[in-house]
């Protein structure tokens, strides 16, 4: 089981638990399910999934940073070369 799953099983479980006793079984699992539901839309992810894709992110910004300041330096070269012509 997946933690995210097992996140919305606690979540459920949770909720299953603050539910009056004399509550319907059926009435539980209705209960139940749209917790799951609602859970489920949400598009969890778990904090390892999110740290990797922030360390990417990170990557990819340094990246980007370094091309940017290679594309100016070339425009810099580009505008001297045209100025000495």
């Amino acid at each position: 089981m997946s933690r995210v799953q097992s996140l919305l099983e606690q979540i459920s479980a949770a909720v299953s638990g603050a539910l009056p006793t004399d509550l319907s079984e059926d009435i539980r699992k209705n209960i139940k399910s749209t917790v799951r539901g609602a859970c489920e839309g949400l598009e969890l992810v778990t904090r390892e999934e999110l740290e990797v894709q922030e360390a990417v992110m990170q990557r990819t910004r340094e990246k980007i940073e370094k091309l940017e300041a290679q594309v100016h330096e070339l425009e810099e070269l580009l505008r001297k070369k045209e100025v000495d012509a």
